[in-house]
């Protein structure tokens, strides 16, 4: 793929991980879960440029270690439990050009939490929302646990449908669900550094690049870690390197 475009991608780290301590540079096989995503970035034929955005001196120390570039540390106040990813990235797109120089096309979240994306997902990606013209695309994967309309809530004990149950088919016959893979989240660098409302981050338009439901996890908490171990495992056996 040849690149004429400045594409900023933006590893997002934030330290003082509640669910599982260190998370992020907690080792995962042979080296730590953020350097799965740091090694990925670099393989990129896309990418123009790729930090890390941290608060935590730790996670930098890990990352520069790795080979990434950590231009700063991430103000405080944009790194609680509650900041979305929005303040986070035009703080990282205003600081890297104003270093560089430069105004970028596109900007890239990678999120250390899904360790098994490749180069090609990453560059897959990309293209996709270059050749759409969408306002971001995303990495999605097929929905392989229940199908989301056989989902049920309870309305006191009783248990209802979300959706109506009479225009529920087989299984066999409902139309393929997807989710967000978590790998890949690509957007118009004009839709992130125009936006003021954080849940507007991707714009209005959203294109989906699929990839491997194998590939694919977001790890949160501590059952998570033992599946992405198994999915390592596994992926490792089948070939992949990662």
């Amino acid at each position: 793929m040849q690149n004429s475009y400045n594409i900023l991608g933006v590893i997002t780290a934030r330290g003082r991980s509640k669910g599982i301590p260190g998370k992020n540079i907690k080792k995962l096989g042979e080296k730590p879960l953020i350097c799965y995503t740091i090694d990925a970035a670099k393989k990129s034929s896309l990418l123009t440029h790729t930090i890390v955005s941290t608060d935590d001196e730790a996670i930098a120390d890990v990352c520069r270690k790795g080979g990434a570039d950590v231009p700063f540390l991430r103000p405080k106040e944009l790194a609680e439990d509650n900041t979305p990813h929005l303040p986070v990235m035009q703080h990282a797109v205003s600081f890297m050009e104003k270093k560089l120089g430069i105004t970028f096309d596109y900007v890239v979240i990678f999120q250390p939490t899904s360790p098994f994306r490749t180069a090609e997902d990453i560059d897959g990606t990309i293209q996709k929302l270059i050749d759409t013209g969408a306002d971001s695309a995303v990495s999605i994967c097929e929905w392989n646990e229940t199908h989301p309309l056989k989902a049920k809530k309870l309305s006191g004990d009783t248990v209802m449908p979300f959706f109506d149950e009479e225009k529920v088919l087989r299984r066999q016959d409902l139309e393929k669900a997807y989710k967000r893979s978590g790998a890949v989240y690509v957007i118009k660098r004009t839709v992130v550094m125009s936006e003021k409302k954080p849940e507007n981050l991707f714009g209005n338009t959203v294109a989906g690049y699929r990839v491997p439901a194998e590939r694919s996890i977001d790890i949160d908490t501590p059952l998570d870690w033992v599946k992405a171990e198994w999915m390592l495992t596994d992926l490792l056996k089948k070939g992949f390197e990662f």
